[in-house]
């Protein structure tokens, strides 16, 4: 029987992961990365995505049949659009499934929010294995959460379950539309911290940063307490409304752990009924790629009529890329 691969493809406000595996066990075969050009828009963005994805499966899959192709985006994507996603111009307007199939000579394609592709990979086979009902918490240059129950991570009516960014920060914001206050992701995000920090210390260059020159640069530790101390407000009060086993946290504020965990170890003992416990991410970095690649294994086994439980790569990207969704106008989430 001919050989044949998988295409998973990452996409991220600031980067564009791609990898191949082999459609029958799963097994790696290659990765890469290129940064996301927002500039550019959001159809010059996918073309280098799907050139990226062709090189990769040309230099690692030659001779190989490609079965289906697996996506994990910022943003909730649908037939004919991507809601919330206005970190790269037009990528709303994307039918990201349909172009890629066709890119790609009509192979099948799914498609699945970032964060929700990360917690099912987590659930599966991370740190959240065995555990219900449970919460992946993302701590990226954006901020969102999956909730994780009877093994299923929930979607949603709309698709939008999770996406904390949007929560109201206070009394005041009741009744104000988006437009009209400030909502919780332009406060406590990667992108946000950042943001504000560069205010005083204009040579910092990401959130690590941040935290890393904090104790030694009292404006910036103010602002990391403040910082921290909203994130435990809001993740207390959703830990009490779930009631979860467990609380995995991913993303690129997860190289801060030392300095992150003690507060909210702290906030969620002081004021949850049953605190649950608090854990990193199996895959902190690589949970949405690899959770592409699942989707587009499942593909592929239905197309190819496998009846094998493929087995996942450990680590299907050597650089560790980010979940870096960009807070910007109208959706938060990019």
């Amino acid at each position: 029987m001919e050989s044949s691969a998988v295409l998973g493809l990452d996409f991220g406000g600031t980067k564009i992961a791609a990898a191949v595996c082999d459609a029958d066990d799963g097994g790696l075969l290659g990765t890469t990365i290129i940064s996301a050009a927002a500039d550019l828009g959001a159809a010059a963005n996918l073309v280098r995505a799907i050139d990226t994805g062709r090189e990769l499966l040309g230099r690692v899959a030659a001779g190989r049949t490609l079965a289906a192709v697996g996506v994990s985006t910022f943003g909730i994507p649908g037939v004919d659009g991507i809601a919330l996603a206005p970190a790269i111009d037009g990528w709303a307007d994307l039918a990201i499934a349909r172009d890629l199939s066709k890119a790609f000579d009509g192979v099948p394609v799914r498609v699945a929010t970032d964060v929700k592709a990360a917690a099912r990979v987590e659930s599966e086979r991370g740190s959240l294995a065995g555990c219900d009902p449970a919460i992946y918490l993302n701590l990226g240059t954006g901020l969102a959460v999956a909730i994780v129950a009877g093994g299923t991570v929930i979607e949603g009516r709309n698709g939008a379950s999770g996406e904390i960014g949007y929560n109201l920060r206070g009394r005041a914001d009741v009744g104000r539309a988006l437009a009209d206050r400030i909502p919780l992701e332009e406060v406590v995000s990667g992108g946000a911290l950042l943001s504000a920090a560069r205010e005083t210390a204009p040579e910092l260059d990401s959130a690590a940063a941040v935290f890393a020159g904090a104790a030694g640069h009292p404006a910036l530790g103010r602002l990391l307490d403040e910082f921290l101390t909203e994130l435990a407000f809001h993740l207390v009060n959703l830990t009490i409304a779930v009631d979860p086993q467990r609380i995995a946290v991913g993303g690129g504020m997860v190289r801060s752990w030392d300095i992150i965990s003690p507060r909210l170890r702290a906030a969620l003992d002081a004021a949850v009924p049953y605190p649950p416990e608090l854990v990193p991410a199996a895959y902190p970095y690589d949970a949405p790629l690899i959770g592409a690649l699942a989707l587009g294994v499942e593909a592929a086994r239905e197309r190819l009529g496998a009846t094998a439980a493929p087995t996942y790569s450990d680590n299907p990207s050597p650089q560790q890329p980010g979940h870096v969704p960009a807070p910007v106008k109208k959706g938060l989430r990019g």
